[in-house]
């Protein structure tokens, strides 16, 4: 009796901690296309406002904020194992909104030839979500400060740590010092970054929840040491991500990254907390199928969208002086490291922006072009 109370309450969490996380990553992803929705309206209306006193972008960050809340709880009762492949329902709800919001008519066999990957990787994520929920690890430790201690101090995580510091630290010499500006080493920065992070989440999580409950664990030091492992580590792991975004196109990034990161989050939470100890090998290589099939819709979901293209320097010239003018700067529509931003296609029928007012060349006077040159003069 008392084991099928457990089992029922273990159960029970899961649910909650994975209904927590796919709201969480819905209400990301449409708080993001709804930023998106602003900036380029911005751009297209040449409104002068700073992005940040819109009513719209003040709209997605309240959402934010309230998707990334729901993610961070449901790390405190779903195994972190289970919670990290959900963010493919991000990739999904992205790519789904991108067809909603899409601007363009297009005949049945145009949308099947150049959308069908995306829907099918769509329905690969689908499926794969749906396995590896089912047959996820059922596991479930209420972490209170003790227990988080014993996770830290058994050797199969200090190994791990070691191993992982090990591999950060010379793939951060090749990066730095030998300048592999390899797209796979810089996300693999992350990814190790990543699972330090989903680690000390889970940790401050579970504490956070017991605290709320009635069970103090503010008091313990541990608290504090995962709380500022995990403040570090989301801002090296958003360093990293931006300089990725500058040097590699934005919608491979988004499906590799996935990738890599989920994986080093499932071996993370297999490895610190023994989240497979007590599942059997049909649920485990079914859980790993699963993942491995939302691995492959992510990246077909990505892999359609085309390559944004680098900009072009323009000439205008200054009729006043004659001088030709070369801008090299675009006006900046979004801020940098947008691949973030709402759907995952393209807008290519999407007016687009105007040519801001400091770069139009000025109106030429037509009495000074009636008017001969002595150039002219001397010509006749």
């Amino acid at each position: 009796m008392d084991q099928s109370t457990a089992f029922q309450e273990s159960y029970t969490d899961n649910l909650i901690g994975t209904l927590l996380a796919i709201f969480g990553n819905v209400l990301v992803s449409i708080s993001l296309t709804i930023q998106k929705l602003g900036h380029v309206t911005l751009a297209c209306t040449n409104d002068t406002r700073a992005f940040y006193r819109t009513k719209t972008w003040w709209c997605g960050f309240v959402l934010t904020c309230l998707g990334e809340s729901a993610n961070f709880t449901s790390y405190a009762f779903a195994p972190l194992s289970l919670v990290a492949p959900l963010n493919a329902v991000s990739l999904l709800t992205s790519s789904i909104l991108g067809f909603i919001f899409l601007r363009e008519k297009l005949k049945a066999k145009e949308f099947a030839k150049r959308y069908g990957l995306s829907f099918f990787g769509c329905l690969l994520t689908i499926g794969g979500t749906y396995l590896f929920i089912s047959f996820g690890p059922n596991a479930h430790e209420r972490l209170d400060a003790q227990h988080v201690v014993a996770h830290i101090v058994s050797w199969p995580v200090l190994l791990y740590l070691c191993l992982s510091t090990i591999t950060f630290c010379l793939l951060l010499y090749f990066y730095k010092r030998r300048c592999y500006n390899y797209l796979l080493i810089v996300l693999l920065l992350v990814a190790l970054l990543g699972s330090v992070t989903v680690i000390t989440v889970k940790a401050v999580s579970a504490m956070l929840v017991l605290t709320v409950e009635g069970f103090m664990q503010l008091q313990y030091p541990i608290f504090y040491v995962m709380f500022v492992c995990m403040c570090s580590s989301v801002v090296f792991q958003a360093s990293f991500l931006s300089q990725a975004c500058a040097l590699h196109d934005c919608s491979l990034i988004a499906s590799v990254n996935y990738i890599v990161s989920t994986s080093f989050a499932v071996i993370a939470g297999a490895v610190f907390y023994e989240e497979f100890k007590h599942e059997d090998i049909l649920h485990i290589c079914m859980f790993l199928l699963g993942t491995a099939i939302c691995f492959l819709g992510a990246f077909l979901i990505t892999r359609n969208r085309k390559r944004t293209k680098a900009f072009e320097p323009y000439v205008t010239m200054d009729m006043a002086n004659e001088v030709p003018i070369v801008h090299c700067k675009r006006s900046v529509v979004q801020p940098d490291g947008s691949f973030s931003y709402g759907a995952l296609v393209n807008n290519d029928s999407v007016a687009p922006a105007p040519l801001p007012d400091r770069l139009k060349p000025p109106p030429v006077n037509q009495a000074a072009q009636a008017t001969p040159t002595p150039r002219d003069h001397k010509a006749d």
